[in-house]
């Protein structure tokens, strides 16, 4: 007897539903780690409509796992040949095969033993994938918070405008009702009104974040000496880290009101689902995008504070390195937390893309060989100048022949 799973991807994840052993035999097979979905939620969300009614039973019988969209899981799924949706942004089909061997792909299958032709039931699993999606982002971030030197918290803490002082208490507030959203599996009135004033302080705080690493990057734009740089990039290595924390943090909350909102609608207005999903994405790609620009602006303006470095070494001897080993903290501490965000390599620009790529090669050889920062910083000082500054580098050299000929001939 033929057993057959059905895929939807949103870009970001792919469900995978139908029968719960079929489902384990065919991630095990692709090798593709997975969490459960959580399609059980539907049954008593979308509990109106009889088309509604007759898929109830087959969103009972039926698993749904969901796994994170890397390269690897990506070019797993490429080989099926999902077919997208211009409307919904998903793509979609069914696979069959005879006792947990799926092989054929069939496009779309109509009919009550597909949940993939009941447009209700697509859309709320839908909005479940994007929840489950930004709750992944927040436990990255969680666990990129809880790695930093400083805590969020403390950060917010130290500094005197109110904007930064609500986060906290908007923070208390939103995990509360996130609390309360796993125990009760809804969002009801009363929790929602708890959080609904929520964005708009966050969104402040996010905003003052970036004008505050803005503030650091045009530090650097300013001073031109060797040792006003060395001042302004150990400021920006402090500074720099603690901004790119409450950032972390109003994002996680953003995600966090995002997971709300989503339940909420699914509550009282699930026809309107899919329609408020694709708002909040697209808000959401606006809000990365934004940052990544911010961040990416930083990282070149350090780039060229160590070309600018570099070529008066000679001259600055001790304050130049330091200038290097600040660069390279900044940049690392970028590319972990582009990482933890979600922030793909494609959008940066050419000049942050080298920078990242030799910071976070560097940065994973040190992870597997326990070398400790200090002697990260001077290699990945070295590999990321090699790489992105060869025609500085270059010009460095010249000046030292020159001031050891130069030397030479006075001694003569």
């Amino acid at each position: 007897m033929d057993e057959e799973i059905q895929l939807i991807s949103d870009g970001d994840g792919l469900a995978v539903i139908g029968d719960p052993t079929t489902v384990e035999h065919f991630l095990a097979s692709e090798g593709l780690p997975s969490k459960d979905l959580g399609l059980q939620r539907l049954g008593s969300a979308l509990n109106t409509g009889a088309a509604v009614a007759q898929s109830g039973s087959e969103i009972a019988a039926n698993s749904g796992r969901w796994v994170k969209l890397t390269k690897e899981s990506a070019q797993a799924i490429n080989k099926y040949g999902l077919r997208e949706s211009k409307k919904s942004g998903l793509s979609t089909g069914v696979l069959k095969g005879n006792k947990g061997q799926i092989k054929g792909f069939v496009e779309f299958v109509k009919g009550p033993g597909s949940l993939l032709s009941n447009p209700a039931i697509l859309a709320g699993a839908a909005g479940i994938m994007a929840q489950v999606a930004m709750q992944q982002t927040m436990d990255e971030i969680t666990d990129y918070l809880a790695t930093i030197d400083e805590k969020v918290d403390d950060v917010l803490r130290a500094q005197k405008d109110a904007v930064l002082a609500r986060m906290i208490g908007v923070g208390l507030v939103i995990e509360e009702s996130m609390t309360i959203r796993e125990k009760r599996g809804r969002v009801d009135e009363v929790t929602w009104s708890k959080v609904q004033t929520a964005p708009t302080t966050i969104a402040e705080t996010q905003a003052y974040a970036l004008r505050q690493l803005d503030a650091v990057t045009e530090k650097l734009e300013r001073n031109t000496k060797v040792g006003d740089l060395a001042k302004a990039a150990k400021e920006a290595e402090t500074r720099g880290r603690e901004w790119l924390a409450v950032l972390a943090r109003s994002f996680q909350l953003q995600d966090a009101i995002a997971v709300l909102e989503l339940d909420r609608v699914l509550d009282v207005s699930p026809e309107e689902l899919d329609g408020h999903r694709l708002g909040l994405r697209a808000a959401r790609q606006t809000r990365l995008e934004l940052i990544a620009r911010s961040t990416e602006h930083l990282m070149a303006r350090m780039g060229t504070a160590v070309g600018t470095a570099n070529t008066k070494v000679l001259l600055h001897p001790s304050k130049a390195p330091a200038v290097v080993q600040s660069s390279n903290r900044v940049s690392m501490a970028i590319v972990e937390f582009h990482e933890r965000l979600g922030i793909e390599g494609a959008r940066q620009s050419s000049e942050a893309r080298r920078w990242a790529d030799a910071a976070k090669e560097v940065r994973d050889k040190a992870l597997e060989t326990g070398v400790d920062r200090v002697d990260t910083a001077k290699r990945l000082g070295n590999e990321t100048f090699d790489r992105a500054r060869s025609a500085t580098g270059k010009l460095s050299n010249r000046i030292a022949d020159k001031a050891l000929r130069r030397h030479g001939d006075e001694e003569a």
